[in-house]
C-alpha cells in the first residue's frame, strides 16, 4: 500500500466532532458512482492540513489502495494559474505511471486517469484548493475512493450535494491552552495563568500560530510570562499586522542575517521543490552558512525538514509570508542575481549528468564552470571506472539525477528563456533531451525544446539552431505531428547551409542528416533513410574522434535495412553497431541495439540468440527504469516464448508487460 503522508504531528488536540463527522460520511456514502468529497475550509494557520493527514490516516484499513497528496500550489505558475494537466500528471505518475506513458493531450490524459481509478478504493487529499474547477478534474472515477480538499474558502461553486462541506472554525480558548500547554510544557505556564490566557488570544485560535508562539517562548527561558507578552504584544502590535502573519513576522525578525536571506530567496527557486544543495545554490554563501541556515529555519518553525525523500519545500501559507518579506525587505537585485545564480547551477549539474548518462556525444553549447559557492552534486564519471558494472551504476545514477530533477530543469529553462540567458536555455534543452530519450511524449519536454529553438534564433547562433530544431523535431513527429517536424528539419537544413567546415560543423551537418532519416522512417519511406543514413556515416568517417557517430549511423542503417527485409545485411550491421557501442560502454545504446538486433535474429530463425539479446536489453531497460522500452521488451519475450512452446515463460513476460499497462492506465 503507497500511503503518501508526513508524519504524524507530535500535538494535536480537538477537531473530534469533525472526525465524527468524516467516519459517519465514509460509511453512508457506498453504493455511490462518484468518489465521497469532503472539503475542509478555514483560514490560514487553522489546521485544515494537518486535519486533513489526520482523518486520512484513519481510514486506510477501508481504503486498501492507499493515500496520494497533492498541494496545487506546487502547480501555480507564477500569475496564480493552474493548469490541471499538471496535476494530472503528477497524480498518474504517484499511481505508478510510467513519465514516458503519460497521454498528451488533456483529454486523453484525463481518460487514463479515469482508466487508472476506475474501481479504486483510495485516498486523495488535496491541498490548496481554491475553485471548484480545480478539484472537479482530479476526482477519481471510482465511487469507492475519498477525496479530502483543503482550502481557504468553501468551495461554493461546486454542484449542490456533490461534497460535505466541513468548515474548520479557530480553537475555542480552552483548546487553543490545551494544545499551547502541550508544545511549550514550561513550568511558567501554571505560574502565570494570565500571561498564558494573554498569549493565548493574541493567536486568536490558530494552531499553526500556537505552534510559532511556543516555540518563540522556549527561545526565552529566562523571561517571566508577564513581562514576555507584553513585549511580543507590543512588538506585534506597532507593526499592526494581523492574525499568524504577526507571528511569522516576529520569528522572521529574530533570524541570522543568512538565514533570513535565504528565507527570502525560497519563494524565487526554479520550483517548488527544492534540495539543500539547490538552496545552497540559491544562498551562494557557501555550504557550510548554507546547511547553518537551512536549520536555522527549521528550528524557527518556517521550513520542516522531516521530509524522507531529501526534497523540501515551504508550506503552503509561508511560502507567501516568504515572497511577502522577500517583496519588503529584499535589496536591490538580490533576487535576480540569486536566480542567475542558481539556474547556472542547475545548467552546470544538467551538464555533468548528462555527459555521465549519455558519454561524449555532440553538444554545442561549452561546459560551464563549476561555482565555488554551490558544490556539484555528488555524481561519478563511468569512464574512470573499469568494471563494467560499475560504469553502468554511475550513468543509471546520472540519469536518475535527470528524472529527479526533471521539474526543476523544465522550470529553470522558463526562467532562462524569459531572462534572455539563451546559452543557458540551450544548455537545459541538451539535458532534458537526454532525459526523454527514456522518457518520451511529455508536453513539458516539447515545451523546453521549443524554448532552446526561440533563444537559438534571438542569438543568431547557426549551430544552436540547427541542433535545437532537429531535438524538437523528434517530439513532434512521436506525436505524429510529421508536417511541424519536417518544418523544424527544414529550418535545421537552412541552418547548416551558415555553417563552415570546422570538425563541429560538419558534426552538425551530419546529425541533420540522421534527423532526416529518421523522420522519412517514420512515415516508413525507408530506402531514403537508408541514403541519410550512410551520407552521415561517410562523413563522420572523414571525422577525428567520431568513432560512436560511425557506430549510430550503422546502427541506422541496420535499422533500415530490417524493415526493407533484407534481415541478413541488417544482422551484420547491426552485430557491428553492437560490439561497438557495447564496448564504449553506453548504456542506452547497447541495450536498443540489442533489442534491434534480436528481432533481426529472431526472424533469421534463431530464438536462443534473441533471447540472450532481449534478456541483454531488458537488464538494460531496468537499470534506466524506462517503462517505454520495458514494455515493448516484455512483449516481444511473451511473442518469443509463444512461438516455441515455452507457455509458461510467455505468460510471465505477458504479465509484466500488463502490470506496466495498468500502471500506466493504458489500454490492453
Amino acid at each position: 500500500m503507497r500511503v503518501e503522508l508526513p508524519p504524524e504531528p507530535v500535538h494535536f488536540v480537538n477537531r473530534s466532532e469533525e472526525q465524527e463527522r468524516a467516519r459517519r460520511a465514509v460509511e453512508r456514502w457506498q453504493g455511490r458512482a462518484r468518489p465521497l468529497v469532503l472539503v475542509l475550509s478555514g483560514p490560514a494557520g487553522v489546521g485544515k492540513t494537518e486535519l486533513a493527514y489526520l482523518l486520512a490516516r484513519t481510514m486506510l484499513d477501508r481504503f486498501p489502495d492507499g493515500v496520494r497528496t497533492v498541494d496545487l500550489d506546487d502547480f501555480r505558475w507564477e500569475d496564480d494559474t493552474l493548469d490541471p494537466g499538471d496535476v494530472l500528471t503528477h497524480l498518474l505518475c504517484s499511481l505508478d505511471v510510467e513519465p514516458n506513458l503519460i497521454a498528451n493531450s488533456f483529454k486523453a490524459r484525463c481518460r487514463q486517469y479515469w482508466t487508472k481509478t476506475s474501481g479504486a478504493k483510495l485516498v486523495l487529499v488535496l491541498d490548496n484548493v481554491r475553485y471548484a474547477s480545480e478539484l472537479v478534474p482530479l476526482l477519481p472515477a471510482s465511487g469507492d475512493s475519498v477525496v479530502i480538499v483543503a482550502g481557504h474558502r468553501p468551495l461554493h461553486d461546486l454542484e449542490s450535494g456533490a461534497a460535505v462541506g466541513m468548515p474548520l472554525p479557530p480553537l475555542e480558548e480552552h483548546e487553543a491552552r490545551e494544545l499551547l500547554s502541550l508544545i511549550v510544557r514550561d513550568p511558567r505556564l501554571a505560574g502565570d495563568p494570565e500571561a498564558v490566557r494573554a498569549l493565548v488570544r493574541m493567536c486568536e485560535g490558530l494552531p499553526t500560530a500556537l505552534h510559532v508562539a511556543g516555540r518563540w517562548v522556549r527561545a526565552h527561558r529566562i523571561r517571566p510570562m508577564a513581562r514576555l507578552v507584553p513585549q511580543l504584544r507590543g512588538e506585534w502590535e506597532s507593526r499592526g499586522i494581523p492574525g499568524v502573519e504577526r507571528l511569522w513576522d516576529e520569528v522572521y525578525d529574530k533570524l541570522s542575517p543568512a538565514a533570513a536571506l535565504l528565507y527570502r530567496l525560497l519563494p524565487h527557486h526554479p520550483a517548488a521543490t527544492f534540495t539543500v544543495r539547490s538552496a545552497t545554490a540559491l544562498l551562494g554563501l557557501g555550504a557550510e552558512d548554507s546547511e547553518e541556515a537551512i536549520e536555522e529555519l527549521d528550528r524557527a518553525g518556517l521550513l520542516d525538514l522531516r521530509a524522507t525523500d531529501g526534497r523540501l519545500r515551504l508550506q503552503g501559507p509561508l511560502q507567501g509570508h516568504a515572497l511577502r518579506r522577500s517583496r519588503r525587505d529584499a535589496a536591490d537585485g538580490e533576487v535576480a542575481e540569486a536566480q542567475v545564480r542558481v539556474l547556472r547551477w542547475f545548467v552546470r549539474q544538467a551538464q555533468i549528468a548528462d555527459r555521465f548518462a549519455a558519454g561524449q556525444r555532440l553538444r554545442v553549447v561549452d561546459h560551464f564552470a563549476e561555482m565555488p559557492e554551490a558544490p556539484d552534486v555528488p555524481l561519478e564519471d563511468p569512464k574512470e571506472t573499469t568494471e563494467t558494472e560499475l560504469a553502468a551504476e554511475r550513468s543509471a545514477l546520472a540519469l536518475r539525477w535527470l528524472f529527479e530533477e526533471r521539474h526543476s530543469l523544465f522550470a529553470c529553462a522558463r526562467l532562462a528563456h524569459g531572462r534572455e540567458l539563451d546559452a543557458e536555455t540551450v544548455a537545459l534543452s541538451e539535458a532534458v533531451w537526454t532525459y526523454a530519450l527514456d522518457h518520451p511524449r511529455q508536453p513539458e519536454v516539447e515545451q523546453v525544446l521549443r524554448l532552446a529553438t526561440e533563444c537559438a534564433v534571438r542569438s543568431g547562433q547557426a549551430a544552436w539552431m540547427a541542433r535545437t530544431c532537429c531535438q524538437l523535431a523528434r517530439p513532434l513527429w512521436e506525436a505524429d505531428r510529421l508536417e511541424e517536424a519536417q518544418e523544424q528539419i527544414d529550418r535545421a537544413i537552412a541552418a547548416v547551409r551558415l555553417l563552415g567546415r570546422n570538425e563541429l560543423d560538419r558534426k552538425l551537418a551530419a546529425s541533420v542528416q540522421e534527423f532526416q532519416g529518421m523522420l522519412h522512417g517514420r512515415r516508413g519511406e525507408w530506402q531514403q533513410a537508408l541514403a541519410e543514413y550512410s551520407a552521415a556515416r561517410d562523413v563522420h568517417r572523414g571525422l577525428s574522434n567520431s568513432e560512436y557517430g560511425v557506430m549510430l549511423q550503422t546502427y541506422r542503417m541496420g535499422e533500415a535495412r530490417s524493415k526493407l527485409g533484407d534481415l541478413e545485411t541488417a544482422r551484420s550491421l547491426l552485430e557491428e553497431a553492437h560490439a561497438g557501442i557495447s564496448a564504449q560502454r553506453r548504456e542506452r545504446m547497447t541495450g536498443r541495439s540489442a533489442f534491434l538486433l534480436a528481432g533481426v535474429v529472431r526472424g533469421l530463425g534463431d530464438p536462443a540468440g534473441a533471447r540472450r539479446l532481449y534478456q541483454q536489453s531488458l537488464d538494460s531497460a531496468r537499470r534506466r527504469n524506462s517503462g517505454f522500452d520495458l514494455l515493448r521488451i516484455h512483449d516481444a519475450l511473451a511473442e518469443l516464448g509463444e512461438e516455441e512452446g515455452r507457455l509458461a515463460e510467455a505468460e510471465e513476460h505477458r504479465t509484466a508487460a500488463r502490470a506496466i499497462r495498468q500502471r500506466s492506465g493504458l489500454d490492453e
